[in-house]
C-alpha cells in the first residue's frame, strides 16, 4: 500500500477544508494506506479541546470523529512544534490522541517518503 502524508495547515475558521483533510485522511487508512495526518501553522488550533469537539464541515463530518477514527486505524500525527509554541500551546494539547512535536525538518523528511502528498 502507498503512504500518504496529509498536511494541514488551516485553522477551525474554515471547517469545511480541516474536515474535508481528515475525511480523506481517514478514507487513505480505511483503504489501508499508511496515513500521517501533519498539523501546522492554525492547524495545531485543530487539536484544541474546544475545537476538537466543536468542528464540524458541511457533509464533511465532525472532526472529534475523525480524529478518533484516525487513532483507531492507525494514523500517526505529528504536531509543528514551533506552531503550537507560537500560538501558546504545550505537551498538554496532544493529550487523547497518539501524537507527537515535529520541526520542519520532519515534515520535510515525510514529503520526501511518501508517496502522496496532499494539503488541506
Amino acid at each position: 500500500m502507498s503512504r500518504f502524508l496529509v498536511h494541514i495547515h488551516t485553522g477551525p475558521a474554515d471547517p469545511n477544508k480541516v474536515t474535508l483533510g481528515c475525511l480523506v485522511a481517514l478514507t487513505a487508512a480505511k483503504k489501508g494506506h499508511e496515513v500521517t495526518l501533519f498539523l501546522a501553522g492554525d492547524g495545531v488550533h485543530l487539536l484544541a479541546a474546544s475545537h476538537r469537539a466543536g468542528v464540524e464541515g458541511q457533509g464533511t463530518g465532525r472532526l472529534s470523529e475523525h480524529l478518533g477514527a484516525l487513532a483507531e486505524a492507525g494514523a500517526r500525527f505529528r504536531v509543528s512544534g514551533l506552531s503550537a509554541k507560537a500560538r501558546g500551546y504545550d505537551e498538554r494539547l496532544l493529550d487523547g490522541l497518539p501524537a507527537e512535536f515535529a520541526t520542519p525538518d520532519m515534515l520535510v523528511d515525510l514529503a520526501e517518503t511518501a508517496d502522496t502528498v496532499l494539503c488541506y
